[in-house]
């Protein structure tokens, strides 16, 4: 049945994305705010889609916890999913994603429009260069900037080196620096076609305030937020006990175990 549910969602979610994608070509003609609004709505229909096909609903916690007038959030990456919420529960949000992304049909079109940051991964010392270059005028103008400091998806449970990206931003912006946890991988995993019912939960931490030493700020921001992820794993595993969800891995359990 869940293989089923999957199919039906895959068939819907292109379907929609084709056709809101070509209704809404003239777009990418208008302001970008406007745009950003209109992928808002697609994103709205994709999580609709989710809830009523696969039984996958969603929950923010710490959503307060956003400074209003600027930040970098700093967010586990562990689902596609994770990029549909932002512009759903953020005011005009800039992500950092690879350059690559934009090469894509429709996707690709939009996320340029709406004034993503894209960067050239392969680049090195230049590739931080240009997002702090990209980050400046959206720092000015309040926007939340987003990024993955692992730099892509990764499995639940899994951990990868955090990338200097956000330890750039976070110096050259003098900006919050808020960490966000997440266990969305377990519903909807990276390059998996099967989704699974339950609730996905999102939590935005406490913010890091500005002025902090590189290397400290990279351990706080690492220690809280893969703490937190394994939590959420280990809540959700909890919720959902016949619910055949992917296994956690012993990482994940020791670090909840630490902080029983």
């Amino acid at each position: 049945m869940r293989w089923a549910r999957a199919l039906l969602f895959n068939v819907a979610f292109f379907g929609w994305t084709a056709i809101a994608g070509t209704v809404g070509l003239p777009f990418l003609l208008a302001p970008r705010t406007a745009t950003m609004k209109f992928g808002r709505f697609w994103s709205r229909g994709v999580l609709v889609l989710l809830r009523i096909i696969v039984g996958l609903d969603y929950q923010i916690r710490g959503l307060d916890r956003v400074p209003r007038d600027g930040c970098i959030i700093a967010m586990k990456h562990q689902s596609a999913w994770d990029t549909l919420i932002l512009p759903v529960v953020l005011e005009d949000p800039a992500c950092v994603l690879k350059r690559e992304l934009l090469l894509l049909p429709i996707y690709g079109w939009y996320a340029a429009r709406a004034g993503s940051i894209a960067i050239d991964r392969k680049a090195g010392a230049a590739a931080l260069r240009q997002l702090v270059a990209a980050a400046r005028p959206i720092a000015t103008q309040g926007r939340p900037i987003v990024i993955f400091p692992e730099g892509t998806r990764v499995a639940p449970g899994a951990h990868l080196p955090y990338q200097p990206g956000v330890a750039a931003l976070y110096q050259a912006l003098a900006l919050p620096l808020v960490p966000a946890a997440v266990n969305s991988g377990l519903f909807w995993g990276r390059r998996s076609f099967l989704k699974r019912p339950g609730r996905i939960t999102l939590e935005f931490l406490e913010p890091i305030p500005p002025g902090r030493t590189r290397r400290r700020v990279m351990a706080e921001l690492e220690r809280r937020v893969e703490t937190a992820t394994a939590i959420l794993l280990r809540e959700a595993e909890g919720q959902n006990a016949t619910n055949s969800l992917p296994e956690i891995s012993a990482r994940a359990r020791r670090r909840t175990s630490a902080q029983a």
